[in-house]
């Protein structure tokens, strides 16, 4: 599929905030980008037009949207019939947590990195200013580095697939200050989980809340068209 000097990353592109820097980054480093996005059959499925926004502004050389109907196992606000909690970032790990999304979707896109030829893939998880999602702890991306290494014929052979997680420690206001720097326009990134009928963010669900947390914090204007303006995350 590739050939030439040219490096190639996978991004595994949600159409969010974070997905959108963390490929924007891997742009500004040299790579080529091929973007995956998951079509789970989400309750926040505008994120996958974001996506495909997204993707074109990073001249990804081929943007994938797999099917992958989650709904069969539900368990979730984002894939059953379960209210999104709308009362703030709590200290337990929320009911909109998709079990074992980022190790499915990892999974996927490790596919795809050995297909494509793509040395590297580039996810946008944070475990700073987050939801308290299990998997999108350092601990767990050591652990799945690990795991790429010896389930891949690239790794068996030398040549293991890079995990890269530049959003890793960095806060909110620290992404903001990066999509700013980078000079990508955020308001085409989707971040809601339960978006109005009239297509705006709702305000209110942790997502928002984090996002809206991550601007104020950062000085910067929010390109975000909210129904309700976030309270504190």
């Amino acid at each position: 599929m590739v050939a030439g000097q040219d490096k190639f990353a996978v991004v595994l592109l949600s159409g969010g905030l974070d997905s959108m820097v963390a490929g924007a980054l891997a742009r500004e480093a040299g790579y080529r980008i091929f973007a995956l996005s998951i079509d789970y059959n989400q309750r926040h499925r505008v994120e996958l037009r974001a996506a495909a926004r997204v993707a074109q502004a990073l001249n990804a050389i081929r943007h994938i949207v797999l099917p992958l109907d989650l709904t069969a196992f539900g368990g979730s606000a984002l894939t059953a019939d379960i209210a999104v909690p709308k009362s703030g970032v709590g200290g337990d790990i929320p009911v909109t947590y998709v079990p074992a999304r980022n190790t499915i979707f990892l999974s996927l896109t490790l596919g795809l990195a050995e297909v494509a030829g793509a040395s590297d893939i580039f996810i946008g998880v944070n475990a700073l200013d987050y939801s308290g999602y299990p998997d999108c702890r350092p601990e767990f991306i050591d652990a799945f580095q690990k795991m790429a290494t010896l389930a891949t014929k690239a790794g068996v052979e030398g040549h293991p697939i890079r995990i890269n997680t530049p959003l890793q420690y960095m806060t909110k206001a620290d992404i903001a200050r990066e999509a700013d720097r980078l000079g990508l326009d955020a308001g085409i990134s989707w971040s809601c989980y339960d978006p109005t009928p009239d297509g705006k963010h709702c305000g209110l669900c942790d997502s928002c809340r984090l996002r809206s947390k991550g601007y104020q914090e950062a000085g910067l204007p929010d390109p975000t068209i909210y129904a309700v303006q976030p309270l504190k995350a």
